[in-house]
């Protein structure tokens, strides 16, 4: 392999370099718009060497309005295959099946290109990606069953050229929760974090320590997504989270204390570790002021000796602050909205 360029460069030249060229010869003055966006690591800027193994290399999706999709898309998608270089940059531009479902992997070959250019209009692409069109109304229900890693996937990566003026407007619509659902998903994971607050040291208690360090990588977990959330971007899925958070307003501050809460061996100095992030995060919430002053300060759980945050109190103050009645209604004990479906 050839020395490793980011993927989203990589598709960003293959566009300019390679398909707009073929693109112009084949469908002159043709509107589209040309991106990458959707999953693989590139898109949300995390790929590297390792990344190049499957479902990565020079590929992109070509837009195209609707009623020239089925007029041209099989036409476009016939001349790449034909006439695309059988490698750009050192990279196959074909790319062959593994055996394992739909994934593939760059291939050399004397043949056509098998090429990763999807050719097909913005409301098809959006509906297969997300489950809803976002050329038409997002609703509250759109926004909440949709996994954040999606919303991620299609509000990062690139788009090279906007020539249908709809990539950069469905992209603003989509880039960011309305503020009812903000409240209501910050709401919701303060309550993933208060229903087990006492567990730490409640399993440390009776001598559990795995017990104890397994609660508390859950709540470090729902911490590094809430403070995701509270920085306005979209919490990947858990192979992306760490790196994700690093990138947080708090994920300086936070990452020794969280690594130091994973790496106790006693239910003491977990809990002592916790604390100091709970506070932290409690704080972060303070200064966005989207409710009232939150007293930050962690207290004893009951009559029992447990430090906890007592995070219900920050899922009461942000409800109230939803003026939706549906949603500030809502069932706050859903799933968590990062996996795939």
């Amino acid at each position: 392999m050839p020395t490793f360029l980011p993927g989203l460069e990589l598709s960003r030249r293959f566009y300019t370099e390679a398909v707009r060229p073929l693109l112009e010869e084949t469908a002159p003055d043709l509107p589209h718009s040309a991106a990458r966006i959707g999953s693989g690591s590139e898109v949300l800027g995390y790929d590297t060497p390792r990344s190049t193994d499957h479902e990565w290399g020079p590929r992109l999706q070509l837009f195209l309005r609707p009623r020239d999709v089925p007029r041209h898309a099989g036409r476009i998608r016939h001349h790449l295959a034909e006439h695309l270089p059988k490698t750009f940059h050192g990279y196959p531009t074909h790319f062959a099946p593994t055996g394992d479902g739909d994934i593939r992997v760059m291939r050399g070959t004397d043949g056509p290109v098998h090429h990763r250019v999807e050719v097909t209009h913005t409301g098809a692409w959006f509906t297969d990606t997300l489950g809803f069109d976002p050329t038409h109304e997002v609703t509250s229900a759109d926004w909440l069953r949709t996994p954040t890693q999606l919303l991620a996937e299609v509000t990062a990566g690139a788009v090279f050229h906007d020539g249908l003026h709809q990539l950069g407007p469905l992209r603003h619509t989509l880039r960011w929760y309305p503020r009812d659902i903000w409240l209501h998903v910050l709401a919701r994971q303060w309550q993933h974090i208060s229903e087990r607050e006492a567990f730490v040291g409640r399993c440390g208690e009776v001598g559990d320590e795995l017990g104890s360090a397994v609660i508390a990588a859950h709540q470090i977990r729902h911490l590094m997504r809430l403070c995701l959330l509270m920085d306005r971007r979209y919490p990947p899925y858990d192979k992306w989270l760490g790196s994700a958070f690093a990138r947080t307003t708090a994920g300086h501050r936070l990452t020794p204390v969280l690594t130091a809460a994973l790496a106790a061996t006693d239910w003491h100095t977990r809990e002592k570790h916790l604390a100091y992030a709970y506070e932290a995060v409690a704080g972060i919430h303070n200064q966005l002021n989207l409710t009232d002053r939150v007293d930050p300060t962690t207290r004893p759980y009951h009559s029992r000796p447990f430090r906890v945050l007592d995070a219900g109190r920050f899922t009461n103050a942000l409800t109230a602050r939803i003026t939706d009645p549906a949603l500030r209604d809502l069932d706050l004990a859903g799933p968590d909205r990062d996996a795939l479906p």
